[in-house]
């Protein structure tokens, strides 16, 4: 069986930026999920110290949106060179990418959270991108009941679809944007064959069960909300406001 996850691996590392990437299942450690960051690092770090994260053989998966609106998109950004942060793509990552391509005029980006990057020059903000650019759409975990997939927004479609990865403009938007079955506006029905799969995008006041996906986007940059943990295939969950990991000290906490 590793051999079959070494074929695959190596195939969708063979491209130059794969849109989806395999995960054998973790044997040595536990794997957690991590919900829509929006820069609150000092809610990371105190959640981390919480549930005694080991860097050397736990796996912490992110839903996407590192950037925009909280307080340290920077310090967001750095995560990615964590050797245990994998996290996929998400619709502000993707905002920042189009400024820095010329594909978004940056007013438009500051509108929805970007302004934290008003400062940076062009050749800045291009190297972000770069940082950034890299990013899956979709990351897939282990296989048979054990497997879970982590996307940004949502998907329609069973396992099988997500494995072609390569999806039409339509369906990678929905993947970056869409609410429907956060909001109750989508068929539930649409994603028979799914596989567990964590989502963002839409903040819910408590992690959210539709169908297949879970969303764990509980809106840590409000004044109301709390960045949550879930360890993937179970039901224990972590949550904190940023303002309370701030006033526990969380910013003099190392990261692994």
């Amino acid at each position: 069986m590793l051999e079959v996850w070494k074929v695959k691996i190596g195939r969708m590392n063979a491209l130059t930026h794969p849109v989806v990437r395999w995960h054998p299942a973790n044997k040595a450690g536990r794997d957690f999920v991590v919900g829509d960051l929006h820069g609150c690092v000092d809610s990371l770090r105190y959640l981390l110290t919480e549930i005694g994260f080991d860097g050397s053989r736990d796996r912490l998966f992110s839903v996407g949106d590192l950037v925009d609106r909280g307080t340290d998109s920077l310090a967001a950004i750095d995560l990615v060179d964590k050797p245990w942060f994998f996290p996929v793509l998400g619709n502000h990552e993707d905002a920042l990418i189009s400024v820095a391509a010329g594909k978004m005029r940056r007013q438009a980006w500051y509108a929805i959270g970007g302004a934290w990057a008003e400062t940076l020059a062009d050749d800045q903000l291009s190297v972000l991108a770069a940082r950034l650019s890299v990013l899956p759409l979709v990351r897939i975990v282990g296989e048979g009941p054990g497997r879970f997939n982590v996307l940004h927004a949502e998907f329609f479609g069973a396992d099988a679809d997500l494995e072609v990865a390569d999806f039409p403009g339509d369906v990678r938007n929905t993947l970056l944007w869409g609410r429907g079955l956060a909001l109750g506006s989508a068929d539930p029905a649409r994603q028979r064959g799914l596989s567990m799969t964590y989502c963002g995008h839409t903040p819910t006041r408590a992690v959210k069960t539709v169908g297949s996906q879970v969303f764990i986007d509980t809106g840590a940059f409000s004044s109301d909300g709390r960045l949550t943990i879930v360890e993937a295939g179970t039901d224990r969950r972590w949550s904190v406001k940023e303002r309370w990991a701030a006033q526990e000290g969380a910013r003099e906490l190392a990261l692994p």
